[in-house]
C-alpha cells in the first residue's frame, strides 16, 4: 500500500468518479490511476469501486469506509510534513484560506497585511466559494482554515471559532424615497425590487426569516455572490440592495447611499473553521489572532482539544 495509491483513490472520489479529471489534476495518466487502484483493491481483497466496463460508476459500501480511512491517512501524512517544516523552517511555508468574496474583499485585507509583514516568506493562497464549498476545502485538506458566516457550522469535522458579529444595510441611489424615512421598515423595503446575496451566502437566511416573520414576500429580482455586483446593479437602477454593512464604503461608493438596517435583521456571526485532525503551524495561529484578536493560541488549542 502506497500513499500515492490513496491520493489517486481520494482524487477519483472527489472528482465525482471521473478518472480523466482526476488524472488531469494529478498530472498522470488515466490508465496509471486505474492500475494503481486495482493494485490496492487486490491487496485489500475487496472492490472499492463498482465498474461498468472501464467506467467507475459507484463506490462500494466497504469502499466508503476505505475512503474515509484513506482521507484520514493523507491528512496525517500532511500533518507529519507540517511538524517537520515547523521546526526546520518555522517562518516559511504556505497558508491556504478558503473564504467568501465579502470576507476576502472587506474583512481580510488588514489581517493579511499584518501577516505578510511578519511572515514575508509564507505563501498566502485565497480560495473563494460559497460556505459549503469552503468547508469542504478544509475537511478535504485542500485549505488550512475556512472563514465564512453560514453553513460551515454544519460540518462537525470542523472546530468552529466565532470571530465577530455583523449586520446589514440597505443601499440606494441618491434621492431615493427610502432616504426620507425617519426609520426604515421591512414593509417599506418590500415595496421595491431587491438585489441581495445568493441563498448560499452571507446571512441570506436571516433576511428571509425577517420578512417571513412579518408575513411579507420580498421582490428579489437579482441575487449575486459578490457585494460589488450587487452595488453595480443598484447603481444602474435595477433595485435597492441589501448587503453586509462592511461592504459599503462611502469613499469608494460615492454614487450610492447606505441606510442602517441592523434593527430589522438578526446579527450574523462570522466563524473560522479548522479541521479537528489538522496540525496548525505557529504562523496559522498568528494569522487567526490577527483576524480575531480574542482567539489566542491558548483559546484555539483548547477548542481543538475538545471532543
Amino acid at each position: 500500500m502506497k500513499l500515492q495509491q490513496l491520493r489517486y483513490l481520494c482524487e477519483v472520489a472527489s472528482q465525482g468518479l471521473n478518472l480523466s479529471k482526476a488524472a488531469e489534476i494529478l498530472h498522470t495518466s488515466q490508465p496509471g490511476i486505474s492500475k494503481q487502484i486495482r493494485l490496492l483493491e487486490n491487496e485489500l481483497g475487496i472492490d472499492i469501486f463498482v465498474r461498468n466496463g472501464k467506467r467507475v460508476v459507484e463506490v462500494t459500501p466497504p469502499g466508503q469506509v476505505i475512503l474515509e480511512i484513506a482521507e484520514r491517512m493523507l491528512r496525517d501524512a500532511k500533518n507529519l510534513k507540517q511538524v517537520g517544516q515547523e521546526f526546520a523552517n518555522e517562518a516559511t511555508g504556505s497558508l491556504t484560506i478558503a473564504t467568501t468574496h465579502t470576507q476576502a474583499r472587506y474583512a481580510l485585507p488588514t489581517p493579511i497585511k499584518h501577516f505578510t509583514a511578519r511572515y514575508p516568506k509564507v505563501r498566502l493562497i485565497l480560495r473563494q466559494g460559497n460556505p459549503t464549498q469552503i468547508a469542504k476545502l478544509v475537511t478535504s485538506g485542500e485549505a488550512d482554515i475556512a472563514i465564512a458566516t453560514e453553513a460551515i457550522e454544519l460540518f462537525h469535522e470542523l472546530v468552529m471559532l466565532p470571530c465577530y458579529q455583523w449586520n446589514r444595510c440597505v443601499i440606494v441611489t441618491p434621492g431615493h424615497p427610502l432616504l426620507k424615512l425617519e426609520k426604515l421598515t421591512l414593509e417599506a423595503i418590500a415595496q421595491y425590487p431587491i438585489i441581495t446575496y445568493d441563498f448560499a451566502f452571507t446571512g441570506r437566511s436571516k433576511i428571509n426569516q425577517a420578512f417571513d416573520a412579518k408575513g411579507l414576500i420580498p421582490n428579489v429580482v437579482l441575487t449575486a455572490i459578490d457585494a460589488d455586483v450587487i452595488k453595480t446593479y443598484v447603481e444602474v437602477g435595477l433595485g435597492i440592495g441589501i448587503l453586509a454593512q462592511m461592504a459599503f464604503d462611502p469613499k469608494r461608493d460615492k454614487h450610492l447611499r447606505s441606510i442602517d438596517a441592523s434593527h430589522l435583521f438578526e446579527p450574523s456571526t462570522t466563524r473560522i473553521g479548522i479541521s479537528r485532525t489538522s496540525y496548525l503551524r505557529s504562523y496559522v495561529y498568528d494569522f487567526i489572532e490577527f483576524f480575531a484578536p480574542h482567539l489566542s493560541h491558548t483559546v484555539i488549542k483548547a477548542a481543538m482539544e475538545e471532543r
